[in-house]
């Protein structure tokens, strides 16, 4: 049995005032920060620590199919409930870095199991797995420094699917989506916006706009980086000649916009080259018949910051780990990456987050 880290320090400390940090504790929350927390874990689908984008995750997923947003909130809520049971402390399931990936699991389940009370079941078990094995991954990624990303849904997912309980459903979104009605200008937008819609399961242009302004809620920087990363895996994905209806439904675009997101911690050359190494990823996978989701994305992202680790001078290696309670200064993705920090809609930061290098034995908030 691993000796437990160092406590972790209050992720809003820095900015919250003495009576706010006097009262933080470990206590059970009330319902508002139990729906805030659902909310969260839905935004960090999308690497946002932000209630707000998770409501408009929420109506991008009900836009497509009522569904999914009902799977989303399932796997997110047994995910929570199931985390304190599995070792995760409450400032992680707070700031929704445990929900995200039950969540992931419930649209997965959706999506690829067809039969609703098949894919209930399989939501509910792989989102409650999700949150176990999520406990041991985040220890041993944080070793290296690396964030555990959607390994844990993903971990959570194959098996069934190679049990053969895949058939993937077709929502309303994606039957429009193939039409191919609209001009062909109107029709590349609308591949690249359903490319974000696709980060959460989702197909269509209109709940990739809708996702969208919950990135800008969060972060116009984010929002930004997802576009671009869609936009450039996509014409990478049609220029190799995936078929058309898969750019259309925006299967391209998904990974490289996560990847984009993942990286953008790093600066803009990082970002583009995470993104192309999804697409070339997510390319292979098609190409060899096998369900790469978002797995692409992850090994982009791991590879994009092990990589930054090793050619960027005064690296992790060179720092001292942070006494605990202090707030560690390191690159961030997503909102206000000037501060060093990412905010959630109140507008208080976290010190740690997705991307952030650290010594082993400290205690990040790693998605």
């Amino acid at each position: 049995m691993s000796t437990p880290a160092p406590a972790q320090a209050n992720p809003d400390a820095a900015f919250a005032s003495p009576t706010a940090n006097a009262a933080a504790t470990d206590a059970p929350p009330g319902f508002t920060e139990h729906v805030r927390t659902l909310l969260r874990s839905l935004g960090q689908i999308v690497l946002q620590r932000h209630a707000g984008t998770g409501v408009c995750l929420l109506a991008a997923l009900a836009l497509c199919d009522l569904w999914l947003a009902c799977a989303a909130v399932i796997g997110a809520a047994t995910a929570n409930l199931c985390a304190r049971r599995a070792g995760h402390p409450y400032a992680e399931i707070r700031d929704g870095l445990v929900g995200f990936n039950g969540a992931l699991a419930g649209l997965a389940a959706i999506t690829f199991a067809g039969e609703n009370v098949t894919a209930a079941v399989l939501a509910v078990l792989a989102a409650a797995a999700t949150a176990w094995i999520g406990a041991q991954l985040v220890r041993w990624l944080r070793r290296v420094g690396l964030s555990v990303y959607s390994a844990p849904c993903l971990l959570a997912t194959w098996p069934w699917m190679a049990l053969g309980f895949g058939n993937q459903r077709t929502t309303m979104a994606s039957a429009i989506a193939s039409a191919h009605l609209a001009p062909s200008w109107l029709d590349a937008a609308a591949g690249v916006l359903s490319g974000v819609a696709q980060t959460t399961f989702a197909t269509g242009a209109l709940p990739g706009l809708v996702l969208l302004a919950g990135l800008v809620w969060s972060s116009r920087r984010a929002a930004a980086y997802a576009l671009g990363g869609a936009a450039l895996a996509t014409v990478i994905e049609y220029a190799v000649g995936v078929p058309p209806a898969s750019f259309t439904a925006g299967l391209c675009g998904f990974n490289g916009a996560l990847a984009a997101l993942a990286a953008s911690s790093l600066g803009p050359r990082a970002a583009i080259c995470a993104t192309m190494l999804a697409a070339a990823l997510h390319l292979s996978a098609m190409r060899l018949g096998m369900p790469g989701m978002t797995a692409p994305f992850a090994l982009a992202g791991w590879t994009a910051h092990s990589a930054w680790r090793l050619i960027t001078p005064g690296g992790p290696r060179s720092r001292q780990a942070p006494a605990p309670g202090a707030v560690a200064k390191s690159p961030e993705i997503g909102a206000d990456t000037a501060h060093g920090a990412l905010p959630d809609e109140t507008g208080k930061f976290a010190t740690l987050h997705i991307g952030t290098q650290i010594e082993p034995g400290t205690r990040p908030e790693v998605r």
